[in-house]
């Protein structure tokens, strides 16, 4: 069955029109005159049945109709260029994977082990990108994602990697001539935003009495929270998987004992069982769960 696609440069054309309620300034960043803009536009409300764009004189204004279809265009244009830039930079004889994770976890674990994929694999190239909430993978354009344990991923094939465990952590300055309960309920306290009892279960668990454990500063991303522990501004209380580097070379110390809970359950995300997924996304599959089982077992 043929396709009911309008033509790329009417899209185009409409989808710069709608980011700058202009005709005029589309004309200019596409390099048309403004009646072909017109024109075009013209074509796309006739193909489509449906009136994108109010006239009132030499003005123009989206329609809701046009703002709803503004989005969705701008969204497939978007991914169609990126999609085509990636093709054009891969290598002949080379593949590519596009992999969704937590930016604090691809910056603390994944990416430093990264360079050991590339020379296994040295013909395939992984993109990363962020997302902070669980997301349709089916679709989404990724081939995987590493994320945390959730309902939300129900229907996708789960692979659990890592434990997320919470250690307190500061700056070694702070507890210099001093350790225990005692001298971390005298310092600073440092939070992420998104988990403010964090500090308030860490006393139950451990038995540390906190005086008032909700005072100190707030951070979004655990990543701020290690700089501002590095910084000396505080003690972070952040999963001692993303320090392991700083508290080996003792740019950071951590003389309180861990948490007993798991804050979260890292994992893998697949839409389909390993073993019928493409060349590529096995071998990354495979690689990633082997790091886990390593990082486990050098822990343990």
């Amino acid at each position: 069955m043929r396709r009911k696609i309008p033509s790329n440069t009417a899209l185009m054309a409409f989808e710069a029109a709608a980011r700058h309620g202009s005709f005029a300034r589309a004309a200019g960043e596409l390099s048309l005159t403004e009646g072909a803009i017109s024109r075009q536009i013209g074509r796309l409300e006739a193909f489509l049945g449906v009136t994108l764009f109010e006239r009132i004189g030499n003005r123009v204004r989206l329609l809701p109709n046009g703002e709803r279809y503004a989005t969705q265009v701008r969204e497939v244009l978007d991914r169609l260029d990126r999609d085509s830039q990636y093709l054009m930079g891969q290598p002949p004889d080379g593949a590519s994977l596009d992999i969704a994770t937590i930016p604090t976890f691809a910056m603390r674990w994944l990416i430093p082990r990264l360079s050991r994929f590339q020379r296994k694999y040295p013909n395939i190239t992984v993109h990363l990108a962020e997302r902070m909430e669980p997301f349709v993978l089916a679709g989404s354009g990724f081939d995987a994602a590493i994320h945390f344990e959730h309902a939300a991923w129900t229907g996708m094939r789960m692979h659990r990697l890592l434990n997320e465990v919470l250690v307190p952590v500061c700056h070694p300055t702070l507890v210099k001539g001093g350790k225990g309960a005692a001298t971390l309920d005298s310092l600073p306290l440092l939070h992420r935003r998104q988990n403010p009892e964090a500090w308030q279960r860490y006393a139950q668990e451990t038995g540390i009495l906190l005086a008032n454990p909700a005072i100190g500063a707030r951070y979004d991303l655990h990543s701020m929270l290690i700089e501002a522990a590095l910084a000396g501004l505080g003690v972070a209380l952040v999963p001692r998987l993303y320090v392991e580097t700083e508290l080996a070379s003792g740019r950071l110390v951590a003389p309180w004992p861990e948490g007993n809970t798991i804050a979260k359950t890292f994992c893998l995300f697949l839409p389909e069982p390993i073993e019928l997924s493409g060349e590529p996304i096995r071998a990354f599959a495979q690689w990633v769960l082997d790091e886990a089982k390593n990082t486990t077992m050098a822990d343990s």
